[in-house]
């Protein structure tokens, strides 16, 4: 199915991403990127943004369009990683995201961290919240891990997640928006 995605705020206001839904990919709703920017807010601006299970890209675009330094997006999906590539390219921001397809369990063992914050978005399939629950716990604990301090993390789940499986639960913020909801963790110095 094809869909179209408009971008909310920032440079690249009212751009729309023209996307293929493949398999169990599901388009962050407008409402909840607008919220999740406006959560964000100064915290974006001139800083690296990394796109976790980036599907259709539109997160990480968004963060371009409002001037985060560069975006990196990690989608194994080949497709999907071709058309953020292409998204990247008919919007002349090129030069400041980086698709890398990989499998993101995978990177984030492997990931070399800059030594500056960053802010990463994580939004994996619904169904590894059920099926690969233990791993995305392990995900979320080695970019915590590996974060610089001041470093934002932020994962989209469905809103009956219940949050006191994630590690230190206490220490996450969280939003609901309808059927979604968004857990904030800021790495402490």
């Amino acid at each position: 199915m094809r869909v179209q995605i408009r971008i909310v705020a920032g440079t690249l206001r009212g751009r729309k991403l023209t996307c293929t839904l493949i398999g169990d990919v599901r388009p962050t709703p407008d409402m909840v990127r607008q919220a999740l920017f406006s959560i964000l807010g100064d915290a974006v601006p001139d800083r690296p943004f990394i796109d976790v299970f980036a599907g259709t890209g539109a997160v990480g675009i968004e963060a371009l369009s409002r001037g985060a330094r560069e975006a990196l997006f990690i989608e194994r999906e080949p497709r999907l990683a071709g058309e953020i590539d292409r998204h990247l390219s008919t919007f002349h921001v090129k030069e400041h995201g980086r698709v890398m397809r990989a499998d993101a369990y995978r990177w984030a063992e492997r990931w070399e961290t800059p030594a500056e914050p960053v802010n990463v978005f994580i939004s994996p399939p619904f169904i590894d919240f059920e099926r690969r629950l233990g791993p995305l716990l392990q995900l979320l604990a080695d970019l915590e891990n590996k974060a610089a301090p001041g470093s934002v993390l932020v994962l989209q789940a469905e809103s009956n997640f219940p949050v006191k499986k994630l590690p230190a639960p206490e220490e996450w913020d969280v939003r609901r928006y309808g059927r979604n909801q968004l857990l904030i963790r800021v790495k402490g110095f």
